[in-house]
């Protein structure tokens, strides 16, 4: 495994702490331990989901690119895009909730869509990655 993709897998699995910490916030959140409306409850759990969901499916881009015999650049790129979206969509679900008793999601909204636009950036790249070296390969 290409090294750089090495660090950034092993960074990406010490996030699933912070993940599953996210878990304990989301209980306290579901049995009213932790004051919210109906909007944030929706996008926290929103938030938590596609991290959980982003970073697995990032590590597992990771793994089958470079089985599949993915160039280095191509195989860390791909999975590197995906990992940005396990950032960018989750931080726009939590951040658009802030507030004391918001009725909309707020500005940060827009990072949801900009994760979503990473996301299929990095699986397009992956897939036509992984689909050049099947081909190379056959």
């Amino acid at each position: 495994m290409d090294p750089v993709l090495a660090l950034v897998t092993g960074i990406t699995l010490l996030t699933v702490v912070g993940i599953a910490f996210g878990g304990t916030f989301m209980l306290r959140v579901v049995t009213g331990a932790v004051g919210a409306n109906d909007l944030q409850k929706t996008l926290f759990r929103a938030g938590h989901a596609h991290a959980g969901v982003l970073v697995t499916l990032g590590l597992v881009i990771a793994l089958l690119t470079q089985a599949a015999g993915v160039g280095d650049a191509w195989s860390t790129t791909g999975a590197v895009l995906v990992l940005g979206s396990a950032i960018l969509v989750p931080a726009g679900f939590f951040l658009s909730a802030l507030g004391t008793d918001p009725q909309r999601p707020n500005g940060w909204i827009r990072s949801v869509w900009a994760g979503f636009a990473v996301l299929v950036l990095g699986l397009v790249v992956s897939g036509v990655a992984t689909i050049a070296a099947a081909a190379a390969a056959l």
